[in-house]
This record gives structure tokens, sequence and C-alpha cells, in this order.
């Protein structure tokens, strides 16, 4: 069934549209197909020379001509092997070069995708769209559709050579071609298969290996490694029977192809012998048939490896083209980028779902006025995060408006939205890198001076100054050299650094320890100063402070108010509020 997917693949839209990206490269790509033709025409010369230098020179003991004939034989092999040499190097840089236009046009619209994409699509396998499919794209170009166009003509050249010298030569020359064509397709649909096989599995690998790798401290600290070495060995064992099967098939294949030439060179030996013996043939006709019969199996030795190639290269232009045609992306369609914001937030009525009609927010109305912070709490699963989500258009709301300003926020451009929201996220992600590159995010218009003059404000530049070449110290993948804290208020300075009109802030504190929360909050005081902040909180001093209290359950707004006011109403806040905060209220 798989196989038969694969056969459905192999089409020439999908082949025009892989050749659509060489289009900037029409100039290269058609000098590979002049080439291919050239050496067609030329290929079969040599052995015809040699066939009449046998015949005509040897045989009549015409040494002049035989040295003119051989120099003429060294240039023509010069000439071929220079011709070889571009056509290779052509097609190659052909190759590299689509592949690198795909690949960027592939990395740019990954990650354009709606949040939703990567909820549903493992990145391990994002992974292997982006590096291993696109590389057998490549070999469409270095070893696929060119190579055998030029490999079909010089079969189609060699054998009317041959037809034209002696045709009843080449046809017992050529009586084991059935065998070998019989040979060719058994080859070619179990190497079909394995090659299949092997990408899957590959994708799944990636998938894999990605995966625990990133969660290495849940495996470690569940003493989880036996199992999922266990399961790693299954999807391992996958890819090795795949690839496995493959080199089977081409263990067998290749002697066949062997003993096939040997048995068309001992027809055209015996026939070509009987007919000298004759009167009716020639020695040099031989030798050139011999030659002829080489130039034909050498190609066809790869041509069937070749079209296996192509098509999984077409598999895989399929499987990249089908991230490329995804819908599930947030549509840029806004047109308004103002320079400033005054902060005003209102949701009209939202409702949201990551899943179909499996709401996590139903009918959410609240507003913000400019300059007002607004502190959302609620149980885990509540939609406290959702809410930041949405705001930030990660994801598209299903029903209802959310407004910036009065404007709905479908109006504003995405960059023109989220160049004025400055998020601050609980899970904080660190890039492998200087703690300045995570803190500009690599923007050349930022300066280090502005960078330290944040930290400071933050009270964090003496700490910085204290690491192992301060700025530009190497806080490794994830941010694994510092702790949760450092890499919190890393985030404040980011956030801070950009100036947002708007601060979205989930500031957790419950694993970190003491020092850490207390600079975590000073931050936190000098970043919603002035803006208009959302808060998910989760300490009693940023609740008490806020303008406003929402209080959620499942997805549904319960209470809004001050704290003052909710707690006199002594209703699910009121629980809430003595369930979570009463150990920090005594405290305080």
């Amino acid at each position: 069934m798989k196989n038969k997917t694969v056969r459905k693949l192999f089409n020439f839209s999908l082949l025009r549209r892989i050749f659509g990206y060489a289009a900037p490269y029409k100039r290269q790509f058609f000098l590979s197909v002049a080439l291919a033709v050239l050496l067609a025409v030329v290929a079969p010369i040599r052995p015809y020379l040699i066939q009449v230098t046998v015949d005509n020179y040897i045989a009549n003991s015409l040494i002049k001509m035989v040295v003119y004939i051989t120099v003429l034989q060294i240039v023509l092999l010069l000439v071929e092997s220079a011709m070889r040499f571009c056509f290779s190097y052509l097609t190659s840089w052909l190759g590299q070069a689509v592949i690198k236009d795909l690949r960027m046009d592939v990395y740019g619209k990954v990650i354009r995708q709606n949040l939703r994409f990567f909820d549903r699509t493992p990145i391990g396998t994002l992974t292997t769209r982006t590096i291993n499919d696109i590389e057998a794209i490549n070999q469409i170009f270095s070893e696929g559709l060119i190579s055998i166009i030029a490999d079909l003509l010089m079969i189609i050249s060699t054998l009317c050579v041959m037809l034209f010298t002696d045709w009843k030569l080449t046809l017992i020359s050529l009586s084991v071609f059935p065998i070998l064509i019989v040979a060719t397709y058994i080859f070619k649909e179990s190497v079909n298969k394995s090659f299949f096989r092997v990408r899957n599995a590959i994708a799944s690998l990636n998938a894999f290996v990605q995966e625990h790798l990133t969660g290495i401290f849940v495996v470690q600290a569940f003493a989880a490694e036996k199992r999922e070495r266990r399961k790693f060995n299954v999807i391992n064992h996958d890819l090795r029977k795949a690839n496995i099967d493959a080199i089977f098939a081409y263990s067998v294949f290749y002697p066949v192809v062997e003993i096939v030439s040997a048995l068309a060179i001992g027809f055209l030996v015996w026939y070509g012998s009987y007919q000298v013996l004759h009167f009716n043939g020639s020695f040099g006709v031989i030798i050139g048939f011999v030659l002829y019969i080489n130039m034909l199996f050498r190609p066809l030795r790869t041509l069937a490896d070749k079209f296996n190639t192509l098509q999984m290269g077409m598999v895989a232009g399929e499987r990249v083209f089908h991230v490329l045609d995804s819908e599930d992306y947030m549509q840029d369609v806004g047109t308004f980028s103002p320079r400033t914001m005054a902060g005003g937030i209102r949701f009209e009525h939202v409702w949201f779902a990551y899943k179909e009609e499996q709401f996590v927010l139903r009918d959410i109305s609240f507003q913000v006025n400019p300059g007002e912070t607004v502190a959302i709490v609620g149980h885990t699963g509540s939609g406290k995060t959702t809410i930041i989500s949405i705001l930030n258009r990660l994801y598209e709301i299903s029903k209802g408006n959310i407004l910036i300003d009065e404007r709905d926020i479908r109006t504003y451009t995405l960059d023109g939205l989220r160049s004025h929201l400055g998020v601050v996220l609980q899970d904080v992600f660190l890039f492998s890198g200087s703690i300045m590159e995570n803190i500009t995010l690599r923007n050349p218009k930022v300066s280090r001076d502005q960078v330290e003059e944040a930290a400071k404000m933050i009270g964090l530049h003496d700490f910085i100054t204290q690491l192992p070449g301060g700025y530009d110290f190497n806080v490794m993948e994830r941010g694994g050299m510092l702790s949760m804290g450092q890499r919190q208020l890393i985030s404040f300075i980011r956030a801070l650094l950009y100036n947002p009109s708007i601060l979205v802030l989930d500031e957790a504190t419950s694993s970190i320890d003491t020092e850490s929360e207390l600079l975590i909050q000073e931050a936190t005081d000098k970043l919603i100063k002035n803006r208009t902040a959302i808060v998910i909180a989760h300490r009693l001093s940023t609740i008490s402070k806020a303008d406003q209290i929402i209080v959620l359950d499942k997805g549904e707004i319960k209470e809004a108010g001050t704290h003052e006011s909710l707690l006199r109403k002594e209703g699910f806040y009121h629980r809430l509020y003595h369930m979570q905060f009463k150990k920090e209220s005594e405290k305080v």
C-alpha cells in the first residue's frame, strides 16, 4: 500500500514545481542539458574510431594513420572528460542552489506557522523536512532527472551506432536484455519500498531523539533510561532493517548485471567470430561492439538506482511542499502599524479552542484601560496562559473580538502588534549563545550601552559582569548555565529593552530562591510602571497592587474586581485566595 502511494506521487506537476526552483538558474540548467546531449553524441565516437583503426589502418599496416587516430582519440578523451566534469559540477551546483532557496522558503514558512501547527507536528519531523528531505530533493538534480536524461541519450546514441554498424550483431548482443529488464524492475521496486521505509524511520528517529534529548532531565530524574533506550532500539532496528533490505537488493542486482553483460559479450564473440570465419565480419566491429556493450551496461547498471533516487526525491518534495502549502499560519493581512500605543485592551465575547469545538475560553469579556495592571488568577488549566497567547496572536480566536486602542488586533500587522507587546513567560527559553545575543535577539540596532542600561534598571548588571566574559558569557543550549531565576531576569531585561506599551507577564516564582524572587519582584514593579500590564499572578503582592483582578475557572470569568472588593464578596476569589495565598499572607 505504501509503495502504491509512492508511485502516485510520481507526477509531472510535482516535478514541474520542483524544477520551478531552477528558474533563476536556467542558464546553468540548459547548459547541463546541452552537455548531456553533446556527451551522448561524443561518447560513441571513440569506439567507432577504434573499429575503423583495427579494420582499415592496423590491418593494412598504415602506421602513420594509427598515430593520427591515437592522437585524435586522446583529444576526444580529454574533451569528453572535461565535458563530464562540467556536467557533473553543473548538476551538483544546480542542486545545491535550488535546495538553498527551497530550504530558506521552508524555514521561513515554518517560523511563521500558527502555534497550533507545532502542537500537532513533532519538531523532529520538521527538522527532517527542512534538512533530510530537502537534501533528497538535491539528488533530483545531481543524480536524478538530468542524469537519467543523459544516460538515456547515451544508450539511444550507442544503440543507433550499433544498429548502423551491424544490426544483426546488435540484435544478437541484446538478446539477453529481457533478463536485465526484469531484474531492473524487481530491483527498482524492492529498493523503492526500502527507501520509503528508510525515510519514515529517519523522520521517526529524528522526532524521538529531539524530544527525548530536550526532556533528558525528566528521563534521568525518573530513571527511565533503559525504557527509553528500548523504545529507541525499536525505531533504530526498523531503520537498520530497511537499509539492509536495500543493501541486499543492491548486492543481488549488480552481480546479475555483470552476468547479463558477460552473456551479451559471449553471444557477441560467438556470432562475431562466426561472421569473421565466413568472411562476413571484421575484428574491428567485434572490438567496437565490446566497447559499445560496456557503454550500454555502464548507465544501465545505475539507471534503476537513479529512477529510485528521482522517485524518493519526489516523495521528499511532496512532504516539503505539504509544509509550504500549509494554511495553518497566522494570516498577516492587517495594514495598521502604529509607532506608539496607548495600551487600552478590550476582550469582547471571546471564545477559543485549541481543537475544534473543545473550547478553552468561553465568552471572555473584560477591559483594561491604558496604564492599568490586571491580574489574572485561577486554577491550573483555567485558561490564564491562553489569554496571553491569543492577545499576542500566536493563535487565532474562534469567536469574538480583541481590541487594542479600540482597533481589532487583526487590523494590525503582526510586526506592528507584537513590537508593542512585551512577553515574559514562566518557562523562559534562552538560545545557545551569549547573554548579549539573548537579550538583543541579535538585533543589530540595539547597542551594548542600551543593554547595560536596561540590566542596571533590573538590577542584574553586577551579576552579569561577574560572569566569565560578562555580557559575552555563553549560556549554552536553553540557558543551561544559568538558574531559572537568572534566566527569567534576563527575559525581563529583554522586555524592558524593547520598551513595550503592553506587558504580558507570567510571574511564576514558586521554584526559585528567595533572593531571585526579590529581584524579580523589583523588576516586575519597574516593568509594569506607567504601562498596561496583564499579569498571571502567583504572589499576593502583585495581586493586591493590581487595578483589577479577573478570576478564571474552566475558561470562564467567575469574578472581576479589586482585591478588597472580591474579598468582601466571599465568593470564588475569596476561597482561591485563602487556598493559594494564605501562607504568603502570613509571611507578609
